[in-house]
């Protein structure tokens, strides 16, 4: 029971006297610990009116020896008969003439006298946390006193049972015609402090006296005889001993352990007090094994997300990746790359350096062979070609990247054997149609570049369908350096464009191809697909490419060295000579044999795989 300390002087409860006559308690109230107290009481037609008001007196009275507060004793009041009203609940008031006040003014109900009902209420309403009860865990006493005068006119036994159960301590308080047997079913042990009989409502108040001498006791905590090391709690007649947030209380139930500062803790490496326990703490890198208490260092990469593409390194920071011996770790932490001895070293390739681990070899663009310095590149010999280049000069293109774009003109102009006999190469730029020069009027290749770096940027629209036609018409003719067509030298157009064009150009890109030109569309940036394909001779996959900008058009050079340079053709420093001269008529009648005696040596080869394979599946069948 919580302890209670008492004026030592006797206390009397006159209750049946009037108010004003009565005598009032000397010296302090009764100061008691926390405490939920209940009263439940029977107003019933059986309670006669003037018994009310005597029972009306007794709570009144008692209030006053108690010490009310919300963190010391909290009252509430229910009456019932055959239903449960609630006086006030435990949160309604603060202060002891509030309480008074709604005593005063309570009305009997008058009705059955429904008990076990009451009981049920309190349980489950009038103890509960919304209605001002502490929760359990504060571990506050909950008093229950139950005051009848009669018989229930329900089950008492087992709603009384299950508040007793849930920490309720119920004082039964019978008057007159009370019966006894109901009396002990509801109270709680022991039945001789807890059960209480008077004769009349006049003789309530010796209850009263026994009630306040048991609530009234001394407070051990108070005594300071406790030995609790850090607080103690006052209980009704004991107490009992807690530690403050981060200790544990010992086996003597009175001192209070910090694991961390005893050095009990079994920790490795660090350890953490909290409230009422503690926790171990690994250093940096570091995690805790099973037990909680040992250390281990991280196994970064044994999560599996570590996304190297070689191997994984765990270091105290984390994890790390590696590359493979000749590999080098990208930018992104994560992936390889074969070590690029080409950016590494002067390789002093021609046109292509291709990395291989811890060496390299040089390429040659397709048609064109590595020399025996294995770094240089033959040229374009293998037969002649009159190419016009028709260069896009609007202002879409800007200066500088028009400056990129006679860089890649000139880039093409070195794998040809620019000669009057060999290649010739003029060149047209459009924005409307300028000829910078055409194809008869520079022999060497050192003269057309350095005419090509002296054009100027025209930065006006775009009219493609203008510049073809100029070709058609202007830029193929022998006037302007194109060789005649019974020479059968390739004539080859090439289109440089970087957007849409604001002309036609269906018409004058057929016409081309119907002329025999071979016609190539190179596109930059916002350049059409469609254009570029209506544009470029069949199939388009040969003669259409693309680069998204002018800083990377250059990897489109390898496949236009492969393009332009014939695989076969008339070699460069022989004579041209008329198709119509009987020798040539002789040469192309034996090519043409050897040709069509190869095509009839595959035919019949064809013929008898075909007949394999009808025998092995009619075996098959």
């Amino acid at each position: 029971m919580t302890g209670l300390l008492c004026s030592p002087l006797p206390v009397l409860l006159l209750l049946l006297w009037p108010w004003e006559t009565q005598p009032q308690f000397a010296g302090p109230g009764c100061r008691a610990g926390p405490l939920d107290l209940v009263f439940v009481i029977d107003s019933s037609r059986s309670v006669r009116p003037f018994e009310f008001e005597t029972m009306r007196q007794f709570l009144v009275g008692l209030l006053r020896s108690l010490d009310v507060g919300p963190n010391a004793t909290r009252v509430g009041v229910i009456q019932y008969s055959s239903q449960v009203q609630s006086v006030f609940p435990l949160s309604a008031f603060s202060r002891r003439e509030d309480m008074e006040r709604a005593i005063r003014a309570l009305v009997p109900l008058a009705q059955g006298t429904m008990t076990g009902l009451a009981i049920q209420y309190a349980m489950n309403v009038a103890f509960s946390v919304a209605e001002g009860a502490r929760p359990p865990e504060a571990r506050v006493p909950r008093v229950a006193v139950i005051v009848t005068d009669g018989r229930p006119q329900d089950r008492v036994a087992e709603v009384a049972a299950q508040a007793r159960a849930r920490g309720i301590e119920i004082y039964a308080v019978g008057v007159q015609r009370a019966d006894v047997g109901s009396l002990r079913a509801m109270a709680s042990p022991p039945l001789d402090e807890h059960v209480f009989l008077v004769d009349s409502f006049d003789l309530i108040q010796e209850f009263g006296l026994q009630f306040q001498g048991q609530l009234c006791g001394k407070d051990l905590c108070a005594e300071g005889e406790h030995g609790c090391q850090h607080q103690c709690v006052s209980a009704r007649g004991t107490f009992h001993c807690t530690c403050n947030p981060g200790y544990q209380l010992a086996a003597d139930n009175k001192s209070c352990l910090d694991p961390c500062t005893e050095g009990t803790h079994g920790c490795e490496h660090h350890c953490i007090s909290s409230p009422g326990s503690y926790f171990c703490h690994c250093q940096a890198s570091f995690v805790l094994q099973q037990g909680q208490k040992s250390c281990r260092t991280i196994d970064h990469c044994g999560f599996g997300n570590h996304s190297c593409q070689h191997e994984c390194v765990s270091t105290f920071g984390g994890p790390q990746c590696r590359c493979r011996e000749g590999h080098v770790l990208m930018p992104d932490g994560r992936s390889c790359q074969a070590r690029d001895l080409c950016n590494g070293v002067d390789h002093g390739c021609e046109y292509q350096c291709v990395s291989e681990g811890l060496s390299y070899h040089c390429l040659c663009p397709e048609g064109r062979q590595l020399l025996a310095d294995g770094k240089s590149c033959n040229r374009c010999r293998e037969g002649h070609v009159d190419l016009v280049l028709l260069v896009d000069g609007s202002k879409s293109v800007r200066p500088q990247n028009f400056e990129l774009v006679k860089r890649f003109v000139n880039q093409i102009v070195d794998f040809l054997d620019v000669s009057p006999e060999g290649t010739r190469v003029g060149l047209v730029q459009f924005s409307s149609v300028r000829t910078e020069f055409p194809l008869g009027r520079y022999g060497t290749a050192a003269e057309v570049k350095q005419a090509v770096l002296a054009v100027e940027y025209m930065e006006r629209g775009t009219m493609t369908g203008l510049a073809l036609r100029h070709m058609v018409e202007h830029s193929f003719s022998e006037a302007q350096g194109a060789r005649p067509r019974a020479l059968n030298v390739p004539r080859v157009g090439l289109v440089f464009t970087d957007g849409r064009s604001q002309d036609d150009i269906s018409v004058w890109a057929a016409r081309a191809k119907e002329e025999g030109i071979v016609m190539y569309a190179v596109g930059v940036g916002k350049a059409v697909e469609e254009e570029l394909r209506k544009i470029a001779s069949e199939p388009a996959e040969l003669h259409v490419s693309y680069s998204p900008d002018f800083g990377t058009m250059t990897h489109l050079l390898e496949n236009l060295k492969g393009s332009i340079c014939p695989e076969e053709g008339i070699s460069a420093g022989t004579e041209l000579r008329s198709p119509c001269e009987c020798e040539s008529l002789v040469e192309f009648q034996g090519r043409t044999l050897g040709a069509l005696e190869s095509l009839t040596q595959k035919l019949v080869q064809l013929t008898a795989r075909l007949e394999d394979l009808e025998n092995q599946l009619a075996i098959q069948k």
